[in-house]
């Protein structure tokens, strides 16, 4: 059975993932892109369903594990009663290959390691063929199924029922290799790298990113990490930023919560690309511009919520039969029917990440402001429609507040595109329009009798997305109407001190009720917080929440309290971009310079107290 989730650390080469448990196995690896059918898949399931374990054979061996500062090179340390090893593990930062590698150096005495391959192409669906090759120069395990191989270098494997394994002992000062290698069946193995140089580039490369981080004040390092998490989700080569590495990991056990978030939201990718702007990374916003035009180049109105990597649109979702689910939580399922969802808030998070991107000094070309006009002629004649809202409801469209908030996000960035920047459009009509959106909030999606805004007009029920009114800039954070909005939802989605997205027994969502708080909300309260003046509770509550972190300072999507368990897809992006915001509220409400951005000021929560 897969580990719990925050026993997983990741690696990643900016194009794919992978995910090794604090046992030494890599339980999820999907090669050659972050959406690829996987080749290991325990984690959805057990050994059977492939994994790659590299241990000591001591049963009782213990180990600690960190990421070499600012990379994604782990180092594990075991401990046995025969000596000590290091394994180090990573995936080297390459655009045209796809490659894991472990290393185990001897520290101490002698250790006895284990090695267990199960190669399951294909979701599990696939057992491949298997050979050993041996060349004069060369030597490894090759696997193919179908359109997939790899090649495994390292201790000689042997067969045995469906599985592949090796034993061998690594010394004091010794050091043993092995190389995973992804290749198109149809070519030849790639040559193997050389270990050492290979972790330098790769160090290199992730160091020099972070070092360009314009961070400073409190939360530093975890910051910092979260900027890397988010970087690792990028992909390389077309610039499409996943919302998590993995699919179907439950929001709630047994529950059917589970969606697959290997794809690109254009709300989620925005917000991390204002996130990026704000501490510095100005060509990856250039990259991520460029990713948007050509994914949603055509007729406006066939602009979806979510794309794949590379501007795919055709993303349906179906349940695999071959992979049970992770701890039992079925079921698993590859492409998301979100996809075919209406959601008018999405146009909003574009309009507003690239409004920042003017700000921050990244100029217009030629298709960048066309595209936004094309944008705001479908938004002119859509923005009134009930749509799914931020949380994707699967029951009845509706008039979500936060959905028109960011109507008026995006026609207010327009008006600021044409009279700031001098860009061309119908200004007076943009005006009209974002005015006529507010007064429609303020009438129809603010309950006097509750003084609080709603989750949708005519409603009495809050939302955790209301928290996001002054991040865009609609009302200030101390407004009276957003602290009416702040208490009812401490009141209502409060559970021990962290953040629902809403009331799942309410049946707004068309699924069975329950799930647990939601990180990027409950910092979203940090921001609030922080941004209101109540600075003790945002650092109660940012301190309890970066505490949720695992020990190499990953987060999911979702926070079991009382199992005291993360849940949900694993990292995160918006758990970690909502980080660094809270982190910078902070930092900007305690007077210490958090980033060089232009956002509203974020916020802070207690944990118990409230």
């Amino acid at each position: 059975m897969a580990l719990n989730i925050e026993d997983y650390a990741l690696l990643s080469d900016s194009q794919s993932a992978a995910l090794v448990g604090r046992d030494g196995s890599i339980d999820w690896l999907c090669l050659p892109r972050y959406d690829s059918a996987s080749m290991f898949g325990a984690l959805l399931g057990d050994e059977e369903h492939g994994r790659w374990l590299l241990a000591p054979a001591d049963p009782t061996a213990t180990c600690t594990r960190s990421y070499e500062a600012d990379t994604f090179i782990l180092s594990t340390v075991w401990t046995t009663a025969t000596g000590s090893v290091e394994v180090v593990d990573f995936m080297p930062h390459s655009e045209d290959r796809a490659d894991v590698l472990r290393r185990v150096h001897g520290v101490s005495g002698s250790v006895e390691m284990t090695e267990d391959l199960r190669i399951r192409f294909g979701y599990a669906t696939t057992m491949p063929w298997v050979r050993q090759v041996q060349t004069a120069d060369d030597h490894g395990l090759v696997a193919a199924a179908g359109p997939d191989a790899i090649i495994v270098r390292g201790p000689e494997l042997h067969a045995a029922d469906h599985r592949h394994v090796a034993t061998f002992s690594v010394a004091a000062g010794q050091d043993v290799d092995l190389q995973l290698s992804w290749y198109p069946s149809h070519r030849e193995p790639p040559v193997a790298l050389n270990f050492s140089v290979t972790r330098e580039i790769t160090c290199t490369w992730w160091r020099d990113w972070a070092r360009n981080c314009t961070h400073e004040g409190p939360y530093h390092e975890e910051v910092v990490r979260s900027m890397l998490v988010l970087r690792a989700l990028t992909h390389e080569t077309t610039g499409g930023i996943v919302a998590a590495a993995t699919t179907s990991l439950p929001e709630q056990r047994g529950g059917h919560r589970n969606w697959d978030y290997r794809y690109v939201w254009l709300r989620d990718a925005a917000l991390t690309l204002t996130v990026l702007l704000a501490h510095g990374y100005e060509s990856e916003a250039k990259h991520w511009r460029a990713w948007l035009l050509r994914a949603v180049a055509g007729d406006p109105n066939d602009v979806q919520i979510l794309y794949g990597l590379a501007g795919e649109r055709y993303l349906p979702e179906r349940e695999l039969s071959s992979l049970p689910g992770y701890q039992g939580s079925g079921p698993v399922r590859v492409g998301n029917g979100a996809v075919d969802q209406f959601q008018s808030d999405v146009i909003g998070e574009v309009m507003v990440a690239l409004h920042d991107a003017r700000e921050a000094g990244v100029t217009e070309n030629e298709f960048s402001w066309p595209l936004q006009l094309a944008l705001a002629g479908f938004l002119e004649e859509n923005w009134s429609r009930p749509d799914q809202g931020i949380w994707e409801v699967r029951g009845p469209a509706r008039e979500f507040t936060h959905s028109r908030v960011m109507v008026w996000a995006a026609f207010d960035r327009l008006v600021r595109g044409a009279t700031e920047f001098g860009l061309h459009g119908p200004m007076e009509r943009w005006k009209r329009l974002r005015d006529v959106v507010r007064r429609e909030i303020e009438d129809r999606g603010f309950n006097r009798a509750r003084n609080c805004y709603t989750q949708y007009f005519g409603g009495d029920e809050v939302d955790a997305s209301l928290l996001v009114l002054p991040q865009v800039g609609f009302c200030d954070a101390n407004d009276p109407r957003m602290l009416g909005t702040v208490a009812a939802i401490e009141a209502d989605l409060l559970q021990r001190g962290l953040v629902l997205r809403y009331r799942t027994d309410a049946a707004v969502d068309g699924l069975t009720a329950g799930e647990h708080p939601f990180l990027a909300c409950s910092f979203w309260l940090v921001e609030q917080y922080a941004s209101s003046g109540r600075d003790a509770d945002a650092v109660a509550l940012m301190d309890r929440l970066v505490g949720f972190a695992n020990d190499v300072g990953l987060l999911s999507e979702e926070y079991d309290v009382e199992a005291g368990l993360q849940a949900g897809n694993t990292p995160q992006a918006l758990s970690h971009l909502a980080l660094v915001r809270a982190a910078d509220a902070i930092a900007r409400s305690t007077g210490i310079a958090g980033a060089a951005a232009t956002h509203d000021a974020p916020t802070r929560v207690s944990p118990d107290s409230l």
